[in-house]
């Protein structure tokens, strides 16, 4: 009887170690790894990352769709990077988090300039994802991250967050002689870094060459011009090598002090990295730059020439010291392609430069992502990239994939340009390849993005439409052909990306919303006139204009933070804020691709990709409807067994979980 009890007793324990076994077994999610590539659109139609993964193309996506769980997912109005980021980052919509845009005007402050910096990440109202994790006990790396900075980690790393307003950012610069501002004028702004900012593109003297020693002979009279940025002064010395009796300038010397040789390059060619001594803030650092000569005029040496400095440095960087050893050990940051609003736009040879640099720019996240992971040993790392963005906004892309497109020219070129779209595909898998291949066994791996971006046919100048009626008053710099308004004589304004601010009394001095019968009145007649607009083709922009009180109900928007009106764009159509001397309102733009004030639920080309694998994510399975943006944090958050705070408005997603 004994040895029958002491079997059965077996048998249950045997029973029920092997009903527990899988929980034995079972690995616990405790770091994360999240990859949001700016600007990277996925849905089911023309952009089909899925169906590409499965033919081959995109290896380690094709890798996370059968081991994890992967769909589409839906960006918040006005559908733009600082309000998506945010809304990923929090898990809320911006009448929580506080994003309505990039520039945002508050009550008691002048219009002229923004009041709350949308990158910045004093901006938002809730904490993001990495201040949860790190008062969680974990430790988080950021890696371009727009609204990482000012720096909010205590123990954590946070290198360049992008547009924050803080540390020695030092974007690229382009140079061209004076003499090209005359056929650059009508672009006013748009040389300055974010229309407001430092000078992207600067026009310089050029004159003869002289005081110069251990130059070549030149052919043809040499010139010179002096590039200057953060402090450093290069010489150019732009000479003719060829001796064929005619004008052929075609090499460039670079020099420091006009005696010895800096770089010696020619059309086309990009330098090598070289050290140099730059100031911010009159304090020195250590940083390295490289130089293309991106065209010369062979006739009278006219030049474009683009400084592009090492994107990481001390000042912007916490701690640090991580810049020097990421610079040691991978090479300085090639964070992103061109800028915003975009440089690489106005010469045929811009293309090759743009794709060049686009290349090396996912070549060194690629190295980025290893190298942290190994080096630094973070719970999280949460890395971006603004260069799909660049690329589909760009001038030369966009509008040779969309047949539909004005400039469309035709299958060859829409199959080379999606060529160099795949390539650039290919460049973010391969980011997520080494993310994966860093990666532990206890490591979830997120990949998504903020937006999609679709073709851009035409900008809509509704400030000179303003204009037309009387409601804005502006100058033009005649040397420049920036544009200066009249703030005290101005009664309704079109503001970056989607706002329009009225006033019957004049938007000058500290702005405050206004109200009464007059106000009332003059909200709907600029509410009419936008709504009148019709394109030459019979189409108009406007899908729709909600005031401000009713923002929260039509796009979850705070009203303390948008206009009087906000403006919904049709698919196609730009708003821009720009006003011109001819006050047209309907212009083909260079740019061919855009994404602001277009209402992504009713727009699949706004449309991010959505993947998770790791740990207690199902495999091999895929999303039946998209999910919102705002339902990836806290699914992230319960995989990880974080808290989610209560201001999270996104849902877990249980339906890909174990």
């Amino acid at each position: 009887m004994k040895k029958v009890v002491f079997l059965i007793a077996v048998v249950v324990l045997i029973i029920v170690g092997l009903k527990y076994l899988p929980e034995l077994e079972k690995v616990s999610t405790e770091k994360v790894y999240w990859f949001i590539p700016d600007g990277l659109r996925a849905e089911p139609d023309l952009f089909t990352i899925y169906k590409w993964a499965q033919e081959g193309k995109l290896p380690n996506i094709k890798k996370m769709m059968d081991n994890g769980s992967y769909g589409y997912s839906i960006p918040d109005f006005p559908s733009h990077t600082p309000t998506n980021f945010a809304a990923l980052l929090t898990g809320a919509h911006p009448i929580v988090h506080g994003i309505a845009d990039g520039p945002m005007h508050i009550e008691g402050y002048p219009l002229a300039k923004p009041s709350v910096p949308g990158f910045a990440s004093t901006a938002k109202k809730v904490d993001p994802i990495w201040k949860v994790l790190e008062d969680a006990g974990k430790k988080v790396a950021l890696l371009s991250i727009p609204g990482s900075t000012p720096p909010e980690l205590e123990n954590g790393i946070t290198v360049r967050g992008r547009w924050g307003g803080w540390g020695a950012d030092t974007p690229a610069i382009v140079y061209e002689p004076m003499e090209k501002l005359t056929e650059r004028k009508e672009a006013g702004k748009a040389f300055r870094l974010f229309y407001l900012g430092q000078k992207l593109t600067e026009f310089v003297i050029k004159g003869k060459a002289v005081s110069w020693s251990n130059v070549p002979s030149s052919f043809s009279p040499a010139v010179e011009t002096k590039l200057d940025a953060y402090s450093l002064s290069i010489y150019a010395y732009i000479f003719d090598s060829t001796d064929d009796n005619e004008k052929n300038y075609d090499s460039v010397i670079f020099s420091l002090d006009k005696k010895s040789e800096f770089m010696n390059l020619k059309q086309g060619a990009w330098s090598d990295w070289k050290d140099v001594d730059l100031k911010w803030k009159e304090q020195p650092f250590e940083s390295q730059i490289r130089i293309k000569v991106i065209k010369l005029w062979p006739e009278d040496g006219n030049f474009r020439i683009r400084l592009f400095f090492n994107n990481m440095n001390k000042f912007i960087t916490e701690p640090s010291e991580v810049a020097l050893e990421m610079t040691e050990a991978i090479g300085p940051m090639i964070d992103f392609v061109d800028n915003w609003p975009a440089q690489l736009i106005y010469e045929d040879e811009d293309k090759e430069a743009f794709f060049e640099e686009a290349m090396d720019s996912l070549a060194w996240h690629k190295k980025a992502a290893g190298f942290v992971m190994n080096k630094y040993s973070p719970d999280a790392l949460i890395q971006d990239t603004y260069t799909p963005n660049q690329m589909l906004e760009s001038r030369w892309w966009m509008r040779n994939i969309d047949k539909n497109h004005p400039d469309y020219a035709g299958p060859e070129k829409e199959k080379e340009a999606w060529d160099d779209v795949l390539k650039m595909y290919q460049g973010i898998d391969a980011i997520l390849g080494e993310a994966i291949k860093n990666a532990d066994e206890k490591t979830l791996i997120v990949f998504s993005s903020d937006h999609g971006v679709i073709p851009l046919y035409k900008q809509v100048r509704i400030n000179n439409l303003f204009a037309q009626k009387g409601w804005l008053k502006f100058t033009i710099d005649e040397k420049t052909g920036e544009p200066t308004i009249d703030w005290n004589n101005t009664k309704a304004i079109y503001m970056k990306m989607a706002h329009v601010y009225v006033n019957p009394d004049g938007l000058g001095g500290d702005w405050k919303r206004g109200s009464g019968l007059e106000y009332d009145k003059l909200r709907e007649e600029v509410m009419k006139a936008i709504a009148e607009l019709q394109d030459d083709n019979g189409k108009k922009p406007l899908v729709q204009a909600v005031k401000w009180e009713d923002a929260p109900k039509y796009f979850e928007l705070p009203t303390d933070r948008i206009g009087d009106i906000v403006l919904e764009v049709m698919p196609g159509y730009q708003w821009w804020e720009e006003v011109t001397e001819d006050l047209r309102i309907f212009t083909a733009p260079l740019s061919s691709g855009y994404k602001q004030a277009v209402n992504a639920k009713t727009t699949k080309g706004m449309w991010t990709p959505f993947m998770m694998m790791g740990p207690g994510v199902k495999k091999g399975y895929a999303l039946k409807d998209p999910i919102s943006h705002v339902d990836q944090m806290p699914t992230i958050l319960k995989l990880l067994s974080v808290d989610i705070p209560s201001y999270v408005q996104g849902r877990v997603l249980s339906e890909i979980l174990k």
